[in-house]
């Protein structure tokens, strides 16, 4: 928040005339006269499916107020939540022990959840380039991304009440030094390594599919009560085996009444789930013909 407050106060200040939205300004009108350039003329850059959602993510400031509405709403309600004994955030397939006598947990995943993640977002857009491994796990091993609005305040209110904050990942465990690294960097408590379950952390019986966290979470359920849980994708709540509209709204739709209560979802309009659903989750196909199939998807009424 501390990026934009300031300068928005300054401006209220300043102009006295708050009330006037952007597009409330008539243009001024020209003073010399020439020939109105052609638009097919003009030079034009290759568009980019990312800039908008990074550029909103990185300056709006909505998306900073929606990050610390969400984690003061789950703070109101935290307390309630551990004084009620029959509390319980993980959904029945999750909830591999029973959770009467557990310690209270927070199960939160980190990338877009906690840490912001979009100057490397900002980077694949600058030099016209796809999310990669190597290059993601040069920027995690940077231990730079900053903590998002809300959550160090949440998670240390959590952690000061005796509640474990744990957190469940889909970043490799060959990151998870640079990962806690960067979590205590930014300000959000670590109780150990055992705090944070990467990709690749193994449950005995429990057969991982991808890169889905139902074994982790079931991980969690034999040590804490998870009173709530925290994510910018579906599948930081539930398992998303049919990766479609209809699956995905089949896999939330018994747990809408948790939303805003147990499961708090941020917003992520760069990456995610969603996104390859669009083009029936065939990373391979050329990266034109996708774009083609996103704009096929978009509602003209």
């Amino acid at each position: 928040m501390s990026k934009f407050l300031p300068a928005l106060v300054g401006a209220l200040v300043l102009c006295g005339c708050a009330s006037h939205a952007p597009h409330s300004f008539a243009p001024t009108p020209a003073t010399t006269t020439g020939s109105v350039p052609n638009p097919a003329a003009m030079p034009t850059a290759p568009a980019d499916d990312n800039l908008n959602a990074v550029a909103w993510t990185q300056t709006a400031l909505e998306h900073d107020l929606i990050y610390l509405e969400t984690y003061r709403s789950a703070q109101s309600q935290l307390l309630a939540a551990l004084k009620d004994n029959h509390w319980d955030a993980l959904s029945p397939d999750d909830r591999a022990a029973p959770y009467p006598g557990l310690k209270p947990a927070v199960i939160l995943d980190i990338d877009e959840t906690v840490l912001d993640n979009s100057p490397y977002q900002a980077r694949l857009i600058r030099h016209g380039g796809e999310y990669n491994e190597a290059d993601w796990a040069r920027w995690c091993k940077e231990e730079r991304a900053r903590a998002l609005p809300g959550a160090v305040a949440f998670t240390q209110f959590a952690a000061r009440h005796g509640i474990a904050v744990i957190y469940i990942s889909n970043r490799s465990q060959d990151l998870d030094r640079a990962t806690i690294d960067n979590l205590l960097k930014a300000g959000l408590p670590v109780a150990g390594p055992d705090a944070f379950l990467g990709l690749g952390t193994l449950l005995r019986g429990c057969d991982q599919i991808g890169t889905e966290k139902h074994c982790r979470r079931q991980l969690v359920s034999q040590r804490y009560r998870v009173l709530m849980q925290f994510g910018d994708q579906l599948g930081d709540f539930v398992s998303v085996l049919d990766n479609t509209d209809t699956g995905r709204a089949q896999a939330m739709t018994p747990y809408l009444g948790w939303i805003g209560k147990r499961w708090f979802v941020l917003p992520n309009p760069t990456y995610g789930a969603w996104e390859p659903a669009l083009f029936h989750n065939a990373w391979s196909t050329p990266r034109d013909q996708r774009r083609q199939l996103k704009i096929q998807s978009l509602r003209t009424d």
